[in-house]
C-alpha cells in the first residue's frame, strides 16, 4: 500500500537532497530522470542506490558513479524511496 503521507514527504526530501541532479519530469539534470529510475527498479534497490550508490551502480549497469552517498537515514530514506517508487504505477519488471 502506498503512503500519500509518505510520498508527500519524500517529495520535499527529494527536492532538499536530489532535485539538483536528478529531474523527474525530464527537465534536464546530471543523473537519470526519476520516473525512468521509478519504472525500471525495484522500490527496494533504489533504496539500496540511495543508501549506498558505490556499491550498487555496477547492478544498475552504470559504467560509472557520481552519485554523492547521501546521509538520509529512518523516515527520510523511506520518504524519499517510497516518493520516486510512486512516480510511475507500471514498471518494467511487472511486464514479465
Amino acid at each position: 500500500m502506498i503512503s500519500t503521507l509518505n510520498a508527500a514527504n519524500g517529495e520535499k526530501v527529494y527536492l532538499q537532497n536530489c532535485a539538483n541532479c536528478h529531474s523527474i519530469n525530464m527537465s534536464g539534470g546530471m543523473g537519470p530522470d526519476l520516473n525512468i529510475v521509478s519504472y525500471k527498479r525495484k522500490k527496494e534497490d533504489i533504496k539500496k542506490y540511495i543508501q549506498d550508490p558505490v556499491a550498487m551502480y555496477v547492478k544498475f549497469g552504470y559504467s560509472s558513479n557520481a552519485m554523492p552517498t547521501l546521509r538520509l537515514k529512518g523516515d527520510e530514506l523511506e520518504a524519499v524511496t517510497e516518493f520516486i517508487n510512486t512516480l510511475q504505477p507500471f514498471k518494467e519488471w511487472m511486464k514479465n
